[in-house]
C-alpha cells in the first residue's frame, strides 16, 4: 500500500464541505429505488449536457471522429444519450461505494466465469483488462463476489479529495489499489497469482506508447499490457461491463486474447482495441466519449480537438 495517502477525514476542512453535501447527497439517492436513482442521474447528465458546452464539443468530435457513417442526427443523439450516461455512473459510483453485494448480484447477469476458472486453475495471475466504461465503477463489486481477492489500477486526480474517495470506493471491490504508472506493483502481484483489474484504453504520453489505430484514427495506446502479461506471467482476460435498457447489467468475461503475449507489443496492443471496439459497437452510448482519445499525438498527425468551436 502507498504511505502518501491521506484519511477521508483529512478533508474536513471548510473549503471541502462542498464536496462532502455532494457525497451525502449521493449517499440518499443510492438509498432510493434503482429505477428512480438511476432516473435522477439521467437528469443530472442532461443538465451536463445543457451547460458543459466544451466537454460536449470533446464527445461530439470523438464520435465524428469513430463513427463517420452516422447521420449527423444520430451523432447527436448519440451524445445526449453519452451524457445521460454519464449522470448515472454518478449514481453507479455510489452504489459501487455503498449497495450491498446482494443488491448488486440481483441486477446483474454475469457471463464467461468458464473462462475466469479456467484461468484460475492455470495458477497464474491474471489480467481482467478492462476499458473506460461508465459502468465501470459498479461492475467491480460484482467481480469481487465471483473472483478471487484482485487488485485494481487507479489513476490520480488533480484533486487528493476526489483521488481518495474513487480509491477507496474501488477499495470496496479490490483487495488494494495500484497507481497506473506502477507496472512493477502489477507486475508484482500477477507473479504472486493475483488478478489484476486494468483498463489500459484512455490515451497516454508518448512514452511507452504507440499510435494505433481507435476506429480507424491515429490514436496514443500504452503498449504496457503486453509487457504487463509477459513479466507477470499471466493470462489475459477482456472484462466489460455494461447497463442494459431495462435497468439490468452485463458483465461478460471474454476467453483470453489469443497468441498474449507475442514478441510483439504493438499487435498485442491492437488485438485489445479490436475487443474493445466490438463491445464498444454494443453500446457505444456508454464509452467514455468524454476524454480526449486522440490527443498527444507526435508532430506530423493532425491536432483533432484544435477548432472544437465549429462542434459547440
Amino acid at each position: 500500500m502507498a504511505t502518501d495517502r491521506k484519511p477521508l477525514y483529512y478533508f474536513w476542512a471548510p473549503k471541502y464541505w462542498p464536496n462532502w453535501l455532494g457525497l451525502a447527497l449521493l449517499r440518499i439517492i443510492c438509498l432510493l429505488p434503482h429505477s428512480v436513482s438511476m432516473s435522477i442521474g439521467k437528469n443530472f447528465g442532461r443538465l451536463a449536457h445543457r451547460i458543459a458546452i466544451k466537454r460536449r464539443a470533446i464527445v461530439l468530435r470523438n464520435i465524428e471522429l469513430c463513427f463517420p457513417d452516422m447521420a449527423s442526427q444520430e451523432r447527436v443523439a448519440l451524445v445526449r444519450r453519452h451524457f445521460e450516461a454519464l449522470g448515472m455512473s454518478v449514481i453507479e459510483m455510489g452504489l459501487g461505494r455503498w449497495a450491498s453485494d446482494e443488491k448488486l448480484i440481483a441486477m446483474t447477469t454475469l457471463s464467461g466465469l468458464e473462462h475466469l476458472q479456467a484461468a484460475l486453475d492455470t495458477g497464474k495471475g491474471i489480467i481482467l483488462l478492462s476499458a473506460h466504461f461508465t459502468t465501470l465503477e459498479i461492475s467491480g463489486r460484482v467481480l469481487s463476489v465471483n473472483c478471487p481477492p484482485f487488485d485494481a489500477v487507479y489513476r490520480k486526480n488533480r484533486s487528493e479529495f476526489s483521488t481518495e474517495v474513487l480509491r477507496t470506493g474501488r477499495e470496496r471491490s479490490a483487495a488494494s489499489t495500484i497507481e497506473k504508472r506502477d507496472i512493477k506493483a502489477m507486475i508484482r502481484s500477477l507473479r504472486k497469482g493475483r488478478p489484476v483489474w486494468y483498463a489500459p484504453d484512455q490515451s497516454f504520453s508518448r512514452k511507452g506508447s504507440e499510435v494505433i489505430p481507435f476506429f480507424g484514427v491515429p490514436s496514443m495506446h500504452t503498449i504496457a499490457t503486453s509487457t504487463l502479461a509477459r513479466l507477470g506471467k499471466a493470462v489475459t482476460l477482456p472484462y466489460f461491463p455494461r447497463r442494459l435498457p431495462n435497468g439490468r447489467y452485463e458483465l461478460t468475461i471474454l476467453p483470453p486474447l489469443p497468441d498474449f503475449p507475442s514478441d510483439d507489443p504493438v499487435a498485442d496492443t491492437k488485438k485489445y482495441v479490436q475487443v474493445l471496439e466490438d463491445y464498444i459497437r454494443t453500446c457505444p452510448e456508454q464509452y467514455l466519449w468524454v476524454h480526449r482519445k486522440f490527443k498527444d499525438l507526435p508532430d506530423g498527425y493532425p491536432d483533432y480537438y484544435a477548432d472544437l468551436d465549429t462542434s459547440k
